[in-house]
């Protein structure tokens, strides 16, 4: 069974550096990450941290209404396909739902957009590139629908 916590910016650094950093030159640390009004979501299966995502309030200029950005959602490679990130979007979709926020958005990459929209998320605009990491989408939600 898979449950869901919040969890600290400094847990979810081995899980960022492992999926989303691995061979990359960038930091796994983000900006907002120990801002008071960003939280952290963990996936445990058995006790063992798997997947993590961090939630953050940045506006995009392209959205109306109050935002979080999602940034760093990822799962151990041996544990994708578990449902993890889907049930981390769904605690977090209750808890900005909670807070009255408006819009959900993040940069997807190209690998993950079919995921995103399998939670509702959309795509916004041209693919872009982000250096080292490669292909994204700006993608949202709609949180008042």
């Amino acid at each position: 069974m898979i449950e869901i916590k919040k969890i600290t910016a400094l847990e979810t650094y081995p899980i960022r550096l492992e999926v989303l950093r691995k061979n990359i030159q960038l930091p796994y640390e983000f900006n907002g990450d120990l801002a008071i009004d960003t939280f952290h979501l963990g996936a445990f299966k058995n006790d063992e941290l798997i997947a993590v995502s961090s939630f953050m309030k940045v506006k995009n200029k392209n959205f109306e209404g109050e935002q979080y950005q999602l940034r760093g959602m990822a799962t151990i490679a041996k544990y994708q396909g578990y449902g993890a990130g889907k049930m981390m979007m769904q605690k977090a979709f209750s808890i900005l739902t909670i807070l009255k926020m408006d819009c959900l958005w993040c940069n997807a990459r190209i690998i993950a957009v079919n995921f995103y929209e399998n939670q509702g998320l959309k795509t916004f605009g041209k693919l872009f590139n982000i250096k080292h990491i490669g292909d994204h989408y700006v993608m949202f939600k709609n949180l008042k629908n």
